[in-house]
């Protein structure tokens, strides 16, 4: 388990992390595609990539993890298994990713179905490296805990070395209000991270409360997830982060 802060990983503050969704027809076109906007991205400023099978499969993610490793073992990068955590820490460990990101680590499940996750994510944590980046009310996530958002995120902090805040869906503006929510409760001194919906028009009031950010589809040609990395897209976003740092 982690005991430095997350942010320790970055030497900026307000680090932003771009999601790679793994889109293509085939496997060798997702993996080509990856690699292709790896360099984009980190060439163009994006501080960390995470790896997630949105469009491809677990078996992509580990080809790609596998490629990173192997040859660009210098940038920060994590990975995100949807529906699978046991697998996320099995890849990071495998491949030395610098973090996880978990969709949910707190309010999506019954309160006895949690106790069981609770043992297992504790110990996962204490047999890896990676920083964890957890959710709570996050998009497309159940809220079954029947507990209170401060309860909670409390219990969530003590799961993850950052917590992850989203709005409603993939690219959809997360509200300020939840994020100033989240940070009220949380305090200043825990990482907070936007998971969804930054752009280059919002980014400045909410990376004003969050310390990071998660950035996919606004990297895109299209806005959407499902389109093109755009350099010019990554180059404007960038420099207006690093106009606030």
């Amino acid at each position: 388990m982690q005991t430095e802060d997350f942010l320790s990983l970055f030497n900026v503050k307000k680090p932003i992390l771009a999601m790679i969704h793994l889109k293509g027809e085939s496997d060798k076109e997702k993996i080509d595609i990856a690699k292709h906007e790896i360099d984009q991205l980190i060439d163009n400023g994006v501080d960390a990539v995470i790896i997630e099978n949105y469009f491809g499969s677990p078996e992509v993610v580990e080809e790609v993890l596998s490629y990173i490793c192997q040859n660009r073992k210098n940038i920060i990068y994590g990975l995100n298994v949807l529906d699978d955590d046991k697998k996320a820490f099995e890849l990071a460990n495998k491949y030395d990713a610098k973090f996880i990101q978990l969709d949910s680590v707190a309010g999506h499940l019954k309160q006895e179905d949690d106790r069981e996750f609770e043992k297992w994510i504790m110990n996962a944590r204490k047999q890896t490296n990676a920083f964890v980046l957890g959710g709570v009310r996050f998009k497309y996530q159940p809220y079954l805990s029947g507990r209170s958002l401060e309860e909670d995120l409390q219990i969530g902090m003590d799961r993850c070395d950052a917590i992850v805040v989203t709005g409603e869906g993939t690219g959809l503006e997360t509200d300020i209000t939840k994020i100033e929510e989240f940070r009220r409760i949380m305090g200043n001194d825990f990482p907070l991270v936007v998971g969804a919906g930054i752009t280059a028009d919002n980014f400045k009031e909410q990376l004003e409360v969050a310390d990071a950010a998660i950035v996919g589809s606004y990297l895109k040609d299209t806005f959407k997830d499902d389109g093109n990395v755009s350099v010019e897209n990554v180059q404007h976003f960038m420099e207006k982060v690093k106009n606030i740092r």
